[in-house]
């Protein structure tokens, strides 16, 4: 081979590795781009789901918050409810005297202006019957007593103590005595 078959052979490698090294370059730089445009990616779907995060963290400590403020006078209405009681049984004592009518009046228009500023607060009564039927997860059972009739048994017989929501919450179940089965 002459010099020049030489330089014509040798010519085309150069060539070869220019162009290998520009298309590897390219490459390079194609793979850098997309791995940013990965990264970019990456850190949306990072940003997004802490702002998720965030939005719901929000949310729950918001409905936390309010729930606190419902029940936050808990406390306050568990020790009022005992007054409650007390009135109500002053009321049924003194509705058996006729002599104590004007007594009667006051103690009642007491006990109806506390029990409309605990409503006013949230504090509601539970409503329970006699005869009707007992709920383990409703009432709570004091004792049971042989049902007076056929249709008592399992059902309530006596309420010995209300029961009281605050809001949705349940502070005090019903006590009960309900009729053996």
């Amino acid at each position: 081979m002459s010099k020049k078959d030489k330089n014509k052979v040798e010519e085309p490698q150069v060539e070869d590795t220019a162009t290998a090294t520009a298309e590897q370059e390219q490459k390079d730089e194609r793979t850098a781009e997309e791995q940013l445009q990965d990264q970019l990616a990456a850190e949306k779907d990072k940003f997004m789901r802490l702002f998720a995060e965030f939005e719901n963290y929000k949310k729950r400590t918001n409905k936390e918050r309010i729930e606190l403020f419902k029940t936050a006078s808990e406390g306050v209405m568990l020790a009022m409810l005992p007054v409650l009681d007390d009135f109500e049984r002053a009321l049924l004592h003194i509705e058996e005297d006729k002599e104590a009518e004007e007594l009667r009046k006051g103690v009642l228009l007491i006990y109806n202006k506390l029990l409309n500023t605990l409503e006013q607060k949230g504090l509601s009564k539970i409503e329970v019957n006699k005869g009707d039927t007992f709920n383990a997860d409703d009432h709570e059972a004091v004792t049971q007593i042989p049902a007076p009739s056929e249709d008592l048994k399992g059902k309530i017989i006596d309420v010995v103590e209300r029961g009281y929501k605050l809001g949705d919450k349940v502070i005090r179940f019903p006590k009960v005595v309900i009729g053996q089965a």
